[in-house]
């Protein structure tokens, strides 16, 4: 009998890691799934935890697709699941049931509070200071009917918040939508707070709860100053955080004392920024609302020239239409010249930036007999008609001229040596930080911009989910580049030239196409480039464990 080698069976098996490793080490950083299962509990039949489905849900929403969460379990078809979520954890266990369930977990426990326990941890965890806070608002589109709060679903109790028709960021206003308020810290954008409202629900009326409930929640150290937008500036709200808190908003112009300033400020009034170029500054103090406050009137060189250009194109406009409409006005007959010269007087109140010229009542005969009169017919009354000529009003477009390239920001903060003009604006310059995470939140390439659940209560819960991917992406930017910092290093961008900021997701899309082998069900290896190991030293230590297997 001849003895011969038996041949051994090896089984490979490819699955894909990509970027997600890096996403997934930044969740363990921040202690994520931890502090979930920890508020929410567990049950010992579970396969997977509270804390591990929104591990996985993080992931999905930053998966650079489209799909939205009825995808979930076909989103890990394929991708190294026990290896990125936890031991045991299979594609097929993160279904659409449990996405449901782990929703409504978040929703019964406190979407707003669950999350600021999350945003504290981290703040302690990386040791983030907060001087000031940003706080900004948004709306997102739904697709599907909703019910309305004052309805029932079945036996269940009225749903927390209206998916309705409002007033859509996104130019969307055949969609409902709800809103999304942030607070977040300045150049960094952490967020540390959110809250869900009604589609229809106004900022103004938002922020002022969300001051509120952020003050009654945070644990962590007081946030000594409030950075809004103009939503924030009313009489009301001025009156009841005029104590409290520190803030700077910006003051509408909608305001007739904010008008009249901007429109009548000279230009030797301003000082050149100390430390921005093309800004000017006039400080007053004003008490509007009662409420005694800084006003900085600032002047963008920038801003200005695209104003006046913008003024230009709306004069020529205006004197387009209105020449038109008094080219009609002179056809139209008076029955007496008091009514002619109402009418023109009417006329001229309605012009922006243009007066009437040589202006003149005309008095037409009118006879008994149609036809040329005859020297011996009778007038049998007299019409009265306008004649004028458009002119431009200088001292109108003058003024249009002086506020060009202006606005406001206020503080109730009074001390001018320990918050200058040009820190009052750079904090509200930081404000960008929270549009920008709205921006994340939209883009597509990170989520669907327009959510498909069907339930408020697990809207609300997905929108935290949201946040928790925007925190998970800024913060991991942050770590990203304190760490070349630190090690006065850089990283080639998109165009290869070095960089010591590079955005989070450029290093994303380096880690496309990362895979892990298994060899008879055993890790094995995980190849990388020679970029993807330049960059991972920069990265945090857990995200470095997803693609090291030693």
């Amino acid at each position: 009998m001849k003895v011969g080698k038996m041949k051994t069976e090896i089984r490979i098996d490819v699955q894909d890691i990509d970027h997600l490793g890096i996403i997934a080490g930044i969740i363990d950083d921040i202690g994520i799934v931890e502090i979930i299962d920890k508020e929410l509990g567990s049950h010992p039949q579970e396969k997977v935890s509270a804390g591990q489905v929104v591990k996985a849900m993080i992931i999905n929403c930053m998966g650079f697709l489209t799909a939205p969460l009825y995808l979930f379990s076909e989103f890990f078809s394929g991708k190294a699941t026990e290896h990125l979520i936890g031991e045991g954890i299979k594609a097929e266990y993160l279904n659409d049931s449990r996405l449901g369930r782990v929703l409504e977990q978040l929703y019964e426990y406190g979407v707003s509070l669950l999350f600021i326990k999350i945003a504290y941890v981290m703040v302690e965890r990386f040791g983030i200071k907060i001087p000031s806070g940003h706080m900004d608002g948004t709306s997102l589109s739904v697709q599907g009917k909703y019910i309305k709060s004052e309805e029932k679903e079945g036996e269940e109790e009225a749903v927390p918040i209206k998916i309705t028709h409002g007033y859509s960021r996104d130019h969307r206003g055949d969609l409902k939508q709800f809103t999304l308020s942030l607070l977040t810290t300045g150049e960094e954008g952490l967020p540390l707070f959110m809250q869900v409202g009604d589609g229809n629900k106004l900022d103004s009326q938002a922020f002022p709860e969300m001051i509120k409930d952020f003050q009654a929640q945070w644990q962590g150290e007081k946030v000594d100053l409030l950075v809004m937008d103009s939503a924030f500036f009313n009489k009301k709200n001025l009156i009841n955080f005029q104590e409290g808190i520190n803030w700077i908003s910006r003051v509408p112009l909608t305001i007739k004392a904010a008008q009249e300033l901007t429109k009548t400020l000279l230009p030797e009034q301003f000082t050149q920024s100390n430390i921005q170029q093309n800004y000017r500054f006039c400080t007053v103090c004003s008490e509007y609302a009662r409420v005694k406050q800084q006003w900085v009137v600032v002047e963008s060189e920038q801003r200005k020239q695209a104003d006046l250009i913008t003024l230009s194109k709306h004069i020529e406009q205006s004197f387009t239409l209105k020449n038109k409409s008094l080219l009609n006005l002179e056809k139209k007959e008076f029955a007496c010249e008091p009514d002619a010269i109402s009418a023109a007087k009417d006329f001229e109140k309605n012009l922006n930036y243009h007066s009437l010229t040589e202006l003149n009542i005309v008095a037409k005969p009118h006879y008994q007999r149609k036809g040329r009169p005859r020297p011996e017919d009778q007038v049998s009354h007299y019409t009265y008609h306008i004649q004028a000529n458009l002119i431009e009003d200088e001292s109108v477009i003058q003024t249009c001229r002086n506020q060009a390239g202006r606005f406001i920001l206020a503080t109730n903060l009074l001390d001018e040596t320990k918050l200058t003009a040009d820190l009052i604006l750079q904090e509200y310059k930081a404000q960008q930080t929270t549009e920008r995470g709205f921006r994340f939140i939209k883009d597509p390439l990170f989520f669907a911009s327009r959510v498909f659940l069907k339930s408020p209560k697990r809207i609300m819960a997905l929108a935290m989910i949201m946040t928790l991917a925007l925190m998970v992406y800024s913060l991991g930017q942050l770590q990203l580049r304190q760490a070349l910092e630190k090690a006065n290093s850089t990283l080639p961008n998109q165009k290869g030239k070095p960089t010591a900021r590079p955005t989070l997701r450029w290093i994303l899309q380096c880690f496309q196409s990362v895979h892990l082998v298994f060899v008879n069900g055993v890790k094995s290896s995980i190849q990388l480039t020679h970029k993807q190991n330049l960059i991972l030293p920069f990265l945090g230590s857990s995200s470095q464990q997803y693609y090291f297997l030693s």
